[in-house]
């Protein structure tokens, strides 16, 4: 693992932010490269001038926007038996893609956020939004923030740490559970307020029918 980061921080160093761009596209798809191993070397070019950290970020996020654009059509394009069919192809068997689509019924829109920053759903999220063809402006702002959040996070990280992969993960893992627990609670506040004007509304509309 040692000589691959070293090998990434190389590459990344050669093809700049392009290359950024194109391993986070990857990463927001279906290929097996986490962003843990991307983000924090580009961090650690950054802390040492040869990277502007915030071209980084910028980079970061425009690959994972567009690597869930992919996935969104192609769930758009192959509609819900195909991908339980040939999902296993890329890494998307029945079980795991129920997994994910029943976390975006549970949770809603929003889950096209949180789900950016869980493990393991990230990378699918974008499936069940393509299959109930969610709003793109929606679909683009919630990717977006919880790209940005996750791929800034990392960043730092990469930027404060450097190459060494054992801290890498460590942090990463620590600012994970912070963020989440910070998302459950943006989640209650969510669920709250969108209770509390569907109540409304419902008032509104006996206070109209009895008028």
């Amino acid at each position: 693992m040692e000589d691959f980061v070293y090998w990434l921080v190389e590459t990344i160093g050669r093809l700049g932010y392009p290359g950024v761009l194109v391993l986070m596209f990857l990463e927001s798809t279906f290929f097996p490269v986490p962003s843990e191993i991307v983000i924090p070397p580009a961090g650690y070019l950054a802390a040492r001038g040869e990277m502007n950290l915030v071209l980084v970020i910028m980079c970061g996020v425009a690959g994972s926007i567009l690597g869930a654009l992919f996935n969104y059509w192609l769930a758009v394009l192959l509609g819900r038996p195909l991908i339980l069919r040939y999902g296993k192809y890329f890494l998307l068997p029945p079980k795991r893609f129920e997994r994910v689509n029943a976390f975006f019924t549970a949770h809603g829109e929003i889950s096209t956020f949180t789900g950016r920053l869980v493990p393991g759903l990230r990378h699918f999220i974008s499936f069940p939004a393509g299959l109930a063809r969610m709003k793109m402006t929606t679909f683009l702002g919630y990717t977006a923030l919880g790209s940005a959040v996750w791929v800034t996070i990392l960043a730092y990280i990469g930027k404060v740490v450097g190459d060494n992969m054992d801290l890498v993960k460590k942090y990463s893992h620590q600012a994970l559970l912070i963020t989440l627990a910070v998302m459950a609670l943006v989640f209650v506040v969510y669920v709250m307020q969108y209770r509390k004007r569907s109540l409304i509304k419902i008032l509104d509309d006996k206070a109209r029918r009895t008028e």
